[in-house]
């Protein structure tokens, strides 16, 4: 994981900071090949450049968000924004569950629309796996 993100989860609220080592522990498990920064402020992971998941601290609780999230089968995930984002939030670490949590990182990996060039095709998404 990279220094920046470990800031990131040391910065917060002891509740906050163990759900956010919990949710970077199993991302890096399950997703070992992925390159991991802070982007925009919240600790992301990449596969070849495209942002697959992350978490962010927000008001009341951390929020796990996987970009292609709205394409998975598994469910527990609610959809966040306009284009195929999913999340999960949690207040606590007990809300987490790794079965679950396990599943949608294969599915990360799986199913993929490509972020990386939102721009270049002026907001049109495309399915890359």
């Amino acid at each position: 994981m990279h220094p920046d993100s470990k800031k990131y989860n040391e910065k917060q609220a002891e509740s906050d900071r163990e759900v956010c080592e919990l949710l970077a522990e199993e991302i890096e498990r399950g997703l070992p090949e992925a390159d991991n920064k802070v982007w925009h402020a919240h600790p992301v992971w990449f596969l070849e450049g495209n942002p697959i998941v992350g978490y962010s601290k927000l008001k009341n609780c951390v929020r796990l968000l996987f970009w292609s999230g709205q394409s998975f089968k598994t469910n527990g995930l609610k959809k966040e924004g306009s284009f195929k984002a999913a999340e999960a939030r949690y207040t606590s670490v007990e809300q987490v569950d790794i079965r679950l949590l396990k599943k949608w990182l294969v599915e990360s990996r799986n199913i993929q629309w490509d972020y990386k060039n939102i721009v270049k095709r002026k907001g049109q998404l495309e399915r890359l796996k």
